[in-house]
């Protein structure tokens, strides 16, 4: 049998058991996809992270859900990044760049005022595609009725590395009463059956806040419900500078993203976006806080 250690992160907080956690794996290049994928599985949190080699950028790294890869994760990346920086591991080096499914991506280290380090994450370009499926059948795989979504604004899938359906809903409120049923998925989102599902809206629990969403996983990912959404916070964003604002807004943008809360894993997501030609650069910042770690046994 072969001892893996794992160090769990928690993301997008600075207070253990918030947030959202990734499992970090410092294997470099000695673990097979399999094993890569066993561990995942026994981890269980949404996402564990694994760094690989790179020929094009100071190092890759690649995602693993409970039962598949994925092309970017950013929450997982933001770990890994900690990790490594703890582990003395990056040479001193603030800025670099890593190789995901989803492209390279640049990647800073920040240290604020008071000690605490902050990670820039550069997300893929935007990308929007319209959905065609029953707007009544969406609203009742999470839980709501087709008047709980808010017809100002359209339902699309949108990926900034990783596609999900993006569903603005009118109140804060029904938040609460979302109750996923994740097999349905399949058969609503025709486009993307294998999309992740994220409501989102205007009102905020924080009123610093100018998003509020919650982030419900595909069926073929082995989890529920994500905590806090790095990917899908950055492509809020995008979404936020498009579709709401309508493009009317100087250079940039800076948007703060709040998800978590219904499920005691309050956690925030800093957003930058600025304008680039006909679309947007994309990044997105986050804190992390090292919580334990563990072995998984192969």
């Amino acid at each position: 049998m072969k001892k893996v250690k794992v160090y769990q992160y928690d993301v997008f907080s600075k207070e253990p058991n918030k947030g959202n956690p990734a499992g970090v794996v410092l294997n470099r290049g000695e673990l097979t996809d399999e094993e890569m994928q066993e561990i995942a599985f026994k981890v269980g949190f949404n996402e564990t992270a694994f760094p690989v080699k790179s020929e094009v950028a100071d190092f890759g790294i690649r995602f693993f859900t409970p039962r598949h890869e994925m092309s970017l994760c950013g929450h997982g990346t933001i770990a890994m990044v900690s990790a490594l920086k703890t582990k003395g591991l990056l040479d001193n080096k603030t800025n670099f760049t890593i190789e995901t499914k989803a492209g390279i991506l640049p990647i800073k280290i920040l240290s604020t005022h008071d000690d605490e380090v902050q990670i820039p994450m550069g997300q893929a370009t935007p990308q929007f595609q319209q959905s065609t499926g029953s707007k009544e059948k969406l609203a009742a795989s999470i839980g709501l009725k087709l008047e709980n979504l808010d017809e100002h604004f359209p339902i699309l899938y949108g990926s900034t590395g990783t596609w999900t359906l993006l569903i603005p809903i009118k109140q804060l409120d029904v938040f609460a009463k979302m109750k996923p049923n994740n097999q349905m998925f399949p058969n609503v989102l025709k486009e993307m059956p294998w999309s992740s599902v994220h409501p989102f809206c205007l009102e905020t629990y924080d009123p610093y806040a100018n998003m509020h969403g919650r982030h419900f996983s595909s069926p073929f990912s082995g989890t529920i419900e994500d905590p806090v959404t790095g990917t899908a916070s950055g492509v809020m964003g995008a979404y936020y500078a498009r579709y709401i604002k309508n493009n009317n807004f100087g250079e940039s943008l800076n948007l703060i993203i709040e998800q978590g809360q219904k499920i005691q894993k309050d956690g925030r997501v800093l957003v930058h976006i600025s304008k680039n030609h006909d679309s947007y650069n994309v990044e997105i910042i986050g804190s992390t806080v090292y919580v334990k770690e563990f072995e998984v046994l192969l």
